[in-house]
């Protein structure tokens, strides 16, 4: 079934709009939210409450792009299970790469709609600039939440490699988004 299909299930109240989802993207869903909290269990009740999510959503919302619509639903969950869970520890494994673009993203109020979709927006063009593969690395990195390792695997890059491509990418997203005037280093 094609999303414009399931968005309509959405959309018309059908309940058979969930499992049309688990179906097709069940596993995308998953992947997501383990790469995120490192756990099967906490992930799939992630993926739960991200379906939850979409069907409360949808309408009066009608994503353009259901899929990158349902993965940042699922990543937003997760995130806030892993907030909920490491509340009262240091830091949390999985949000340490977000650390590393914590001082960039800090120019913009991510808790305000505006902010967050003017963020998005810009990071979203500058990653337009990068190579397919910079562009890729950065993505599963900061998006997907993956592993240094498994990004040198899935490459076959050195960590070093991985490091230095990141490190750029951060240092080019600060100078792009100082260009556009929303941020100082």
């Amino acid at each position: 079934m094609n999303d414009g299909s399931i968005v309509a299930l959405f959309w018309n109240r059908d309940e058979s709009a969930l499992a049309e989802t688990e179906k097709k993207y069940g596993d995308y869903c998953i992947y997501i939210a383990k790469n995120v909290l490192r756990n099967a269990h906490d992930a799939e009740e992630c993926v739960n409450d991200a379906l939850l999510a979409a069907w409360e959503s949808i309408p009066p919302n009608r994503p353009e792009n259901f899929r990158v619509y349902l993965g940042a639903l699922v990543r937003n969950a997760a995130l806030d299970t892993l907030r909920r869970r490491n509340a009262a520890k240091r830091k949390p494994v999985s949000v340490g790469s977000l650390d590393e673009l914590g001082e960039i993203a800090s120019a913009f109020d991510v808790d305000d709609a505006v902010g967050a979709n003017e963020l998005s927006r810009l990071i979203s063009e500058y990653l337009m600039t990068l190579g397919e593969t910079e562009r890729a690395v950065f993505v599963r990195r900061y998006w997907s939440y993956e592993p240094l390792d498994m990004i040198c695997r899935r490459y076959g890059f050195g960590k070093s490699k991985v490091k230095m491509i990141l490190k750029r990418a951060r240092d080019g997203l600060a100078a792009y988004l100082k260009k556009e005037g929303h941020y100082e280093y």
